[in-house]
């Protein structure tokens, strides 16, 4: 059986569009998400990538997509550059 992933890669520029296209602030958008700003703040930029899956969860939830989506994933091709 397959186990599910520790953590998610994530792709920082994702997030940030989704967030400005709702109209929310990083601020906004971490309270929603239950994260710190300075996490959300590192996923944004690119300086963290990975994120657990309840985080990654609340995320999405918070940018309104639904529980299946992969939209903030980084493509598999991509994930060499994790940090």
């Amino acid at each position: 059986m397959e186990q599910p992933p520790t953590t998610y890669s994530v792709n920082g520029a994702e997030i940030r569009k989704l967030r400005v296209k709702a109209g929310l602030s990083t601020e906004e958008l971490a309270r929603a998400a239950r994260l710190s700003r300075r996490y959300l703040d590192h996923l944004q930029n690119g300086y963290r990538t990975r994120m657990r899956p309840h985080s990654y969860s609340r995320l999405s939830q918070a940018l309104g997509l639904p529980a299946d989506s992969t939209q903030l994933l980084l493509p598999p091709e991509d994930q060499s550059i994790e940090r």
